[in-house]
């Protein structure tokens, strides 16, 4: 009668044991959402905050207008530019010459990556070339792009490949560098093919890097393009940026500058969504 009563006991206690676990989990996935939620509401409120007191500073006169527009007068001059199409048709010019350069740069950049970190002959013949025109500026050989490519687009796809080739490149090296040896002798011992060990391990497992390779290399993008476009362009961001400067229009200044940072900011986002369809796996 004892045995089969601590039977019936155990029976009781372990749903109460599971029910437990199922609630304590339950109740960390809403501290880590409720977590998240703080953190996404600060990192709202914090540049309003600082636009607030930008604001009063300027409304009050403690900041000199002239080179500290107050931000109503610049989203005012931004509105205007909006209704005009002045600001979408130089933005649109700016998209296309990144979205295509950044294209051009980062899809060969990968595979060579995947290669370097694969291959040691590849490395060897590779690695060499970009220790030494890694740390050439971008923006300093760009008069040489303009008399190889002339002053059309082309130039600007080129400068803007070539400063997002580097960065890809050194990080998917690392990444594959990272991946552990059983993996790789693994795809070796089942005679996997040069292109399998490509697709479905080197890649796979170098990924959180490729990702992190390619948000370094779109902010240096967004860089060079603004650069470029200040030198060598007749539209664009940095062209009307670098305008609107010279005829001392400070608010369409402002306007540029807040037009880049919102484009740094999409660029971001839409990086860390890829991020995480690709990569579910990863620790948020």
């Amino acid at each position: 009668m004892s045995i089969a009563s601590n039977a019936e006991a155990g029976e009781i206690r372990q749903p109460v044991h599971v029910t437990n676990v199922l609630v304590e989990g339950e109740t960390g996935n809403r501290r880590r959402i409720s977590r998240a939620n703080v953190e996404r509401f600060i990192s709202i409120c914090s540049p309003l905050f600082l636009l607030a007191i930008w604001e009063i500073a300027a409304q009050t006169g403690r900041i000199d207008t002239r080179f500290f527009p107050a931000p109503s007068a610049v989203f005012r001059t931004a509105g205007t530019m909006i209704q005009s199409g002045e600001l979408w048709a130089n933005l649109s010019v700016s998209l296309v010459r990144i979205a295509v350069g950044f294209t051009i740069g980062a899809v060969p950049a990968v595979i060579v990556g995947l290669a370097m970190g694969l291959f040691s002959p590849v490395r060897a013949v590779v690695q060499p070339l970009i220790d030494a025109l890694f740390p050439i500026p971008k923006i300093a050989i760009l008069p040489l792009f303009i008399l190889i490519f002339g002053i059309g687009e082309s130039s600007k796809y080129a400068i803007i490949a070539v400063a997002v080739t580097f960065l890809v490149v050194i990080n998917t090296v690392a990444g594959v560098r990272n991946i552990e040896k059983v993996y790789l002798d693994v795809g070796r011992n089942f005679r996997a093919s040069p292109l399998m060990i490509f697709t479905d391990i080197a890649l796979p497992g170098a990924l959180p890097m490729i990702i992190t390779g390619l948000k370094l290399g779109m902010g240096v993008a967004l860089l060079v393009l603004v650069s470029a476009e200040l030198v060598g362009a007749k539209s664009g961001i940095g062209f009307m940026l670098w305008q609107s400067y010279q005829v001392f229009q400070i608010e369409k200044t402002y306007v540029w500058l807040l037009v880049s940072a919102v484009l740094g900011f999409a660029s971001a986002i839409l990086l860390n969504g890829m991020e995480r369809v690709l990569i579910p796996w990863k620790p948020r």
